[in-house]
């Protein structure tokens, strides 16, 4: 038996201060467990999570209460319990909606079509055009920094920013 610190691990076991040897170790069973429990996108935030709380708790496992395996899957349903205890809860909020938050939900769904509609018209922009719009829409950037970052001249920048703001405004009022 190796003995790192308070812990100690036989040779088959990870070290639970390795955290990437932990993750190599385990990383697969837990993976499979949790994405049976509740599919395979949170199932993936679960695990992460789980190798998070046992580095930060290694001080408390035990290799004499058994092994790394089955604490590692003690943490990971405490934390599908408490993932379960949201949803539910989240759910239940959703269920007993009233009309203002009925109203907020619609107002949700107008906004993303419109994000929709916005992305399509700035993937339709040429590349400058798009480049420019959103280095100054999204980095803030002032129009002498935008035609630093991209190597052009101060009137291409603004003559490209005229043009892609003329042809997202045209696109979304004709799509209203």
């Amino acid at each position: 038996m190796a003995s790192t610190g308070m812990t100690t691990t036989t040779a088959t076991e990870a070290d639970p201060a390795d955290l990437a040897g932990m993750f190599d170790r385990y990383a697969r069973e837990l993976l499979r467990y949790c994405s049976r429990r509740v599919g395979e996108h949170v199932a993936e935030d679960v695990v992460a999570e789980t190798f998070l709380v046992a580095y930060e708790r290694r001080d408390r496992y035990d290799a004499g209460r058994g092994g790394m395996l089955p604490w590692l899957y003690g943490i990971a349903t405490n934390l599908l319990r408490r993932h379960r205890r949201l949803e539910v809860r989240a759910l239940k909020a959703l269920a007993e909606a009233g009309p203002a938050d009925e109203e907020r939900a619609a107002e949700r769904v107008d906004a993303q079509r419109t994000v929709r509609r916005l992305a399509a018209v700035l993937a339709s922009l040429p590349r400058r055009q798009r480049d420019v719009l959103l280095l100054h829409a999204v980095a803030e950037l002032e129009y002498a920094e935008i035609a630093a970052a991209l190597g052009i001249p101060l009137g291409t920048v603004r003559s490209a920013l005229h043009r892609a703001r003329t042809k997202v405004r045209a696109a979304l009022e004709a799509q209203e």
